[in-house]
């Protein structure tokens, strides 16, 4: 490509949220990387609690995260220019180019939107200068009629990218034919024509059954359905919002030791504990006292509304139930939101989560959290430094991972977890996170802590001693060979030349 040309655009829309947009794009991401062309994910407004910090401390959904690793480049703010994060009291943190720039509910944010377009279009228009193809991701669906006029994430950014769309419906939830047609009907016709084709997502069966009804649909609409991408279970790649929880089921005990995690309300970065189910585990999250059983480690995770999220712990008795477990020798850990609910308590004088004051926490480590209104983001290299404890077995190991959160912790009676020694803006020297002396409980405010495998593999080791069972040598799933899983199966499943012709001059290069 030369300098001064811009990048081919394909965008991914759905029938409905969840239908597969995000798995389908990192998939293209990594099939356009091995057909040799420079690709980058894009998508203009992003509302998830997954997120994640980029090399210059901004602040974007982890989907397109994950996207830029598939397609083998670095993530960037640019990528996701405007991040909506859900709190309590049905607002929403805006986040515009990595940084928190106000919070506003539903009704006011859609009166905001309009000045966020020269930013999308700015940021759109840097990847393109940049990469050979860019792989636009919408929201929802484009057929939502009432928000039509102020959305600025699907038809409106199809037109400003000049990118055809490839509609995608989810046949597994049921009524995905009358999805694709319907949403069809209820576009312009401009915006049908912005319409290549269709791909049915998470299809179970025999196709031969299904193509009677392929058949039906291209002749309704005069649209090619460029391909049926099958159901899959065995593919590690981190989701990129709650409802995959929602929809997640725990079959049979799992290896041999038994982890809860308390499914909060607004749990955020759910991810973080992809690699402990990964390791062959039983992985639950619990959400009410009566679930939690006798697990061998408990975790608190992070959340985007710390204060509402501990008020509801302790008034459901999941509270309680923690500490009781953890004061008879049950181990607990907590990360980001998770880390400041272990402590003694939270003060939010100023007003970041709350009208002010301070709430009790779980009482487990001896440390105390202050709210302040100016939020960290970095990545970060840290090295372990507690001697006992849960993670004795781990001290001096280096580990790499992300901080996003509100306010600091100060720690009295308790060993440091971490000692963060580099970040994208060079050395660094301080402590994070605390190691209860008394209880086997540690804190962290490290996103992505179990992503490094030799310390996820001495925790659980540490874990299954105190159980009397055998170490073990097992694996975390590598992220590359997970990419190109997908890829190979998305591959076999798309009309690729179909694709090709739509985007970067019809073909591929060779490999």
């Amino acid at each position: 490509m030369n300098n001064t040309a811009l990048a081919k655009t394909l965008m991914i829309q759905g029938t409905a949220s969840s239908a597969g947009k995000s798995i389908l794009v990192t998939a293209l991401c990594r099939i356009f990387r091995q057909d040799g062309w420079r690709v980058a994910p894009f998508k203009a407004q992003n509302m998830a609690l997954n997120s994640f910090v980029t090399r210059e401390g901004g602040e974007i959904g982890r989907a397109q995260a994950v996207q830029a690793e598939a397609a083998g480049i670095e993530p960037s703010v640019h990528m996701n220019p405007v991040l909506l994060k859900p709190e309590a009291d049905a607002k929403s943190q805006v986040i515009v180019l990595g940084k928190a720039v106000t919070t506003l509910k539903a009704g006011d944010y859609y009166d905001y939107t309009p000045r966020l377009l020269t930013v999308i279009a700015d940021s759109l228009a840097r990847l393109r200068a940049a990469y050979d193809i860019v792989v636009i991701e919408g929201a929802g669906s484009p057929a939502e009629i009432n928000l039509k006029e102020r959305e600025i994430v699907n038809m409106r950014i199809a037109n400003l990218a000049d990118a055809p769309v490839l509609l995608v419906g989810d046949i597994d939830r049921g009524g995905v034919f009358a999805a694709l047609v319907g949403t069809l009907e209820l576009l312009t016709e401009e915006e049908r024509d912005r319409i290549k084709g269709f791909i049915i997502n998470k299809f179970r069966g025999e196709l031969e059954l299904l193509k009677p009804g392929l058949r039906q649909l291209e002749a309704k609409t005069g649209k090619p359905v460029i391909g049926v991408v099958p159901y899959f279970r065995d593919i590690a790649i981190a989701q990129e919002d709650s409802v995959f929880l929602e929809q997640r089921q725990v079959g049979p005990s799992r290896g041999d030791l038994d982890i809860a995690i308390i499914r909060l309300r607004h749990i955020a970065n759910y991810d973080d504990f992809d690699p402990l189910e990964q390791a062959g585990h039983t992985v639950r999250y619990i959400a009410t006292a009566g679930e939690l059983g006798h697990p061998d480690l408990i975790i608190l995770p992070g959340t985007k509304s710390t204060i509402a999220d501990l008020n509801h712990l302790w008034r459901e008795g999941l509270a309680a139930a923690i500490i009781g477990l953890a004061r008879s020798g049950t181990p607990v850990a907590g990360i980001c939101g998770g880390y400041q609910m272990l402590g003694k308590t939270i003060t939010d004088a100023t007003g970041v989560e709350s009208e002010g004051g301070a709430i009790r926490g779980l009482g487990l480590l001896d440390c105390e959290t202050v709210f302040q209104p100016v939020k960290t983001t970095t990545q970060v290299r840290a090295r372990v430094v507690a001697e006992d404890g849960l993670l004795g077995d781990m001290k001096g190991m280096e580990v790499t991972g992300y901080e996003i959160h509100m306010g600091q912790t100060l720690t009295g009676n308790c060993t440091p977890a971490l000692r963060t020694f580099a970040t994208p803006r060079g050395a660094a020297d301080y402590y994070d996170g605390a190691v209860s002396r008394q209880y086997p409980v540690f804190g962290t405010y490290l996103h992505g802590l179990f992503h490094n495998a030799d310390f996820t593999l001495a925790l659980l080791n540490s874990l299954r001693r105190r159980r009397g069972l055998p170490a073990e040598t097992g694996t975390i799933a590598n992220r590359d060979e997970q990419y190109d899983k997908l890829a190979e199966i998305v591959r076999r499943s798309l009309d690729m030349s179909a694709i090709y012709r739509m985007t970067p001059g019809g073909r591929a290069r060779p490999r």
